[in-house]
């Protein structure tokens, strides 16, 4: 069975519609590749799930281990390389420091985040770079 649509709007735009739910994502090319830069662009659709991926296998773990997980965000900043036009850099600053973790736990919570299924999609071929606030 099919995850969801994309549907070409025009202009560089698309409509995805996740099929299960009907929640839908406009994305739009980049200012820096053609477009507006009016939603998210398809690159930005893979950093930004990355990071979401990272955060919901976390939130997983913690379940699993009855840590009590009520606060994460991160900001995230996809670099981009030309010949040929790819993602070269994901950049993200995590904060959980609501959380008020011991210290025991932050290397188990961060390797559950970068072990996440994206992560082990994306592989060697993006760059990465995070930092962590606890």
């Amino acid at each position: 069975m099919a995850t969801s649509t994309v549907e070409y709007l025009g202009g560089l735009r698309t409509k995805c519609t996740h099929l299960k739910s009907g929640s839908e994502i406009l994305t739009d090319a980049p200012l820096d590749n053609n477009g507006r830069g009016d939603a998210f662009s398809p690159t930005d659709l893979v950093a930004t799930a990355y990071v979401s991926c990272m955060l919901t296998v976390i939130g997983i773990y913690c379940g699993n281990h009855g840590i009590d997980f009520s606060f994460g965000k991160a900001n995230v900043t996809k670099i981009m390389m030309e010949n040929p036009r790819r993602i070269a850099k994901i950049q993200v600053e995590f904060d959980f420091s609501e959380n008020n973790w011991p210290e025991s736990l932050h290397q188990r919570i961060m390797k559950a985040g970068e072990e996440c299924p994206v992560a082990k999609t994306i592989g060697d071929n993006v760059e990465l770079m995070f930092e962590y606030k606890f």
